[in-house]
């Protein structure tokens, strides 16, 4: 249930409402737009408690929400939220460009990386930091010490720098060195650490798990505005269907479903979500066109080289190719990159 303050009202009108709500044992979350206040409720819709706020002078209307997710829906906040990272906003007009290797390899290796992406056209610089791999045997990156090289490389570059975290165990260590915080699509449903996350005052990219529906992705990231973070991207990466030439479906169609049905921004990651680097820029295309926010993209100095998922890294060159052709088509659609 969302109820709406009329714009005259004043903040002893919101607080006495307040008090109302949280009088029938709702937990109350406050959303300030641009005319108004809205107070969402958090707890099952009932008739009873709709009927005694519609009759408080400074409630201009109160909405049963028809989703069970609140905070993340269009309803609870009609306009767009705008995410801060640095001096990158995201979720506005800009499409933003996040690029880097997904799997962190040494030092000069990511400096190198990190100076090429930023010559290329990004944003942000995205590494794996804590990388959860399929098979033991497999390169498990470098933990706190490559949580110091990103921070160099925020430095060099000017860049603010992003990396998952695999655990609720890891998320106080990371969030003293990035700008934002990823959640991969195996801890997608990990709702402690969903939690710890809304303890934090940063952003989080929270990406859909394999086999999920949209509506359980909306719901995984309710878990994080619930708990006071309502910095939250969402980002389609694919998920898994019968379909054996690409490692996942992209589901472009998500964007615009999820952009109607929510306020947060949205991403992309044509690069976990084909596992083919020929495909990627395609798809990045048919993204930007869709009405994505913004494009995670897997980039690697010397993609033979790659510790992991080799097939589908892209080289600097390509990548800044890529780039340029997507400015003409951001343009295109009433976006800049």
């Amino acid at each position: 249930m969302i109820v709406v303050m009329s714009s005259g009202a004043g903040e002893e009108d919101i607080l006495e409402v307040e008090k109302k709500i949280k009088s029938f044992g709702y937990d109350v979350h406050r959303s300030k737009g641009e005319n108004r206040t809205i107070l969402g409720t958090i707890g099952h819709p009932r008739e009873d408690v709709r009927e005694a706020m519609e009759v408080i002078p400074s409630v201009e209307k109160v909405v049963l929400v028809s989703h069970p997710f609140k905070l993340v829906s269009r309803e609870y906040q009609f306009d767009r939220t705008i995410i801060k990272a640095g001096n990158i906003e995201i979720g506005g007009n800009k499409v933003v460009m996040t690029a880097g290797p997904s799997v962190f390899e040494g030092k000069d290796f990511y400096l190198q990386a990190a100076e090429s992406v930023r010559k290329g056209g990004a944003d942000i610089l995205r590494g794996g930091i804590y990388k959860p791999r399929k098979y033991t045997s497999d390169f498990q990156a470098l933990e706190e010490k490559g949580l110091q090289i990103m921070a160099a490389a925020r430095e060099m570059t000017g860049l603010p720098v992003m990396t998952e975290v695999v655990d609720q165990y890891s998320v106080e260590i990371v969030s003293r060195y990035v700008d934002i915080i990823q959640v991969g699509a195996d801890n997608m449903q990990n709702f402690r650490l969903l939690r710890d996350l809304g303890q934090l005052k940063k952003p989080v990219l929270l990406k859909r798990g394999m086999s999920s529906t949209i509506e359980e992705w909306l719901m995984a990231a309710e878990y994080i505005l619930s708990n006071g973070n309502n910095q939250v991207i969402l980002c389609e990466r694919g998920i898994r269907t019968f379909e054996r030439f690409t490692s996942n479906t992209l589901d472009i169609s998500a964007v615009p479903i999820v952009k109607e049905l929510s306020h947060l921004p949205v991403f992309v990651d044509p690069s976990s979500g084909t596992g083919n680097r020929k495909l990627v820029p395609s798809l990045s295309m048919a993204a930007v066109a869709a009405g994505a926010d913004g494009l995670l993209v897997d980039v690697y100095p010397n993609s033979p080289d790659a510790l992991s998922s080799q097939s589908q890294v892209m080289e600097p060159y390509k990548f800044a190719q890529m780039v340029a052709s997507l400015r003409e088509l951001a343009q295109a659609v009433g976006r800049t990159i």
